[in-house]
């Protein structure tokens, strides 16, 4: 193996039974065309190239980061345990030195699933970067984690699990969301009082190129994390930002893909979305997983590939830019932020109404979060769907301090049900959780 070259380990899971309905844009087609491509093109018989097939995920697993309502076996099937098993499976071939880096490519997708799951969202049920991260710091030990999402979808799911939390860096790369779902990922989404600075988005403007994704990954992404200084970095690796995708509006090609993958150099890549299942994907992947190996990608292209056609104008050139400043501008001043912030108070509370959209659910959820310089803050959440449940969470953060984990605990321990369905108790740290 030259210098160049790494281990790269592959792990595929189609999930042949789990498709929203037999012609929706998530079903298992999106992997099967990647599968023959691979085969087809004989990556698998580069000696550095190495298939793994995937592990099952367990309920535990899935508690350690996930309120369910009413239970993780009410949200998910085992398509989702054995998606995340994927995940998961990919992080101990990269934890045990086996490999030197891992993709993921399996299905369901799982980064619009938040902390509390009422039901499925933007095609996810649990989120299986999430559930994989708290794997790592279970079986590994704490550790800094980087996740850059570079799904075409704003990652509102894992930027809401991790907004408190000042040792993950969640930073998503997406199309703005005034014109694309979930309508969320605006530069001022910057994290919670006690983890300003961890939350970064860049949104772009549609019909952004090749160009300007790799701008905000020079300028901004590599920036951020030289300085972050992450144990391990995850790429979210959505490639709906392909300029055949059909339900969205950019202009990404598979060389870009590749190029962003080889100078982002993920330990971890975990396939999210991305919906041209015969004129994007398998360019795409392959890129991808060359590109990861170490090996030349310079002969990947879609046949309809045309530069020219697909070229940013000069406007959004210039918006990305300003957009790329104003984000650097922030991250400069986040250390100065929390007194003006937070003030005197002790507890910060924040309303989200969240929604359903792909079982039709609709949330009201109240979060408080326990001022704290020492942890990520105790988290109680208060949360009401209009299926009828009402329930309540007290979360003690992963690397807690003692102040955070007595208030939780005694908190817990004093509360009745009355009012609410279930309660729930998650301890990170402890690797405890609770329903009743």
């Amino acid at each position: 193996m030259s210098k160049k070259e790494r281990k790269t380990g592959l792990i595929f899971f189609p999930a042949f039974d789990w498709a929203i309905s037999p012609t929706h844009p998530e079903r298992e087609e999106r992997l099967l065309y990647t599968q023959d491509q691979v085969f087809e093109e004989g990556l698998l018989d580069f000696e550095n190239i190495i298939e793994y097939k995937p592990g099952l995920a367990t309920v535990e697993d899935i508690n350690r980061i996930h309120i369910c309502v009413p239970q993780a076996s009410s949200v998910i099937t085992e398509s989702h345990l054995i998606s995340a098993g994927g995940a998961i499976t990919a992080a101990q071939k990269v934890m045990t030195k086996e490999v030197d880096n891992a993709f993921a490519l399996v299905r369901p997708p799982g980064h619009h699933a938040m902390k509390v799951v009422h039901g499925a969202r933007g095609f996810c049920n649990v989120n299986i970067e999430a559930i994989m991260v708290e794997y790592i710091r279970k079986h590994y030990g704490p550790k800094r984690i980087a996740i850059v999402d570079t799904d075409c979808h704003h990652g509102d799911g894992t930027q809401e699990i991790y907004w408190h939390d000042p040792n993950t860096l969640c930073i998503s790369i997406h199309q703005d969301g005034r014109t694309l779902y979930p309508g969320t990922g605006s530069t001022d989404e910057f994290g919670g009082p006690n983890a300003l600075g961890t939350t970064i988005n860049v949104p772009l403007p549609p019909r952004t190129s090749d160009e300007g994704f790799l701008y905000v990954l020079e300028n901004v992404i590599m920036p951020i994390l030289a300085e972050f200084k992450p144990d391990i970095v995850i790429n979210s690796a959505g490639q709906d930002n392909h300029y055949t995708d059909p339900i969205t509006n950019m202009r990404f090609s598979a060389q870009g893909y590749a190029r962003l993958n080889e100078r982002l150099a993920p330990d971890i890549a975990v396939l999210e979305g991305g919906y041209s299942i015969e004129k994007a994907l398998p360019y795409v992947n392959v890129g991808i997983i060359l590109a990861m190996a170490g090996l030349d990608y310079s002969a990947v292209r879609e046949p309809d590939y045309n530069a020219e056609a697909l070229r940013q104008s000069e406007q959004i050139t210039q918006y990305i830019e300003r957009t790329s400043s104003e984000v650097m501008m922030l991250w400069k001043k986040r250390r100065d932020m929390k007194k003006s912030l937070v003030g005197t108070n002790k507890y910060i509370k924040r309303k989200k109404q969240i929604y359903y959209d792909t079982d039709g659910i609709s949330e009201q959820q109240e979060e408080t979060v326990r001022v704290c310089d020492d942890c990520g803050g105790l988290v109680m959440i208060d949360s009401f769907a209009d299926t009828g449940t009402r329930i309540h969470a007290v979360i003690i953060p992963g690397q807690s301090c003692p102040v955070c984990r007595e208030e939780g605990e005694a908190f817990f321990d004093s509360m009745q049900k009355g009012k609410y369905r279930h309660l729930y108790f998650q301890d990170r740290d402890r690797d405890i959780f609770i329903n009743k």
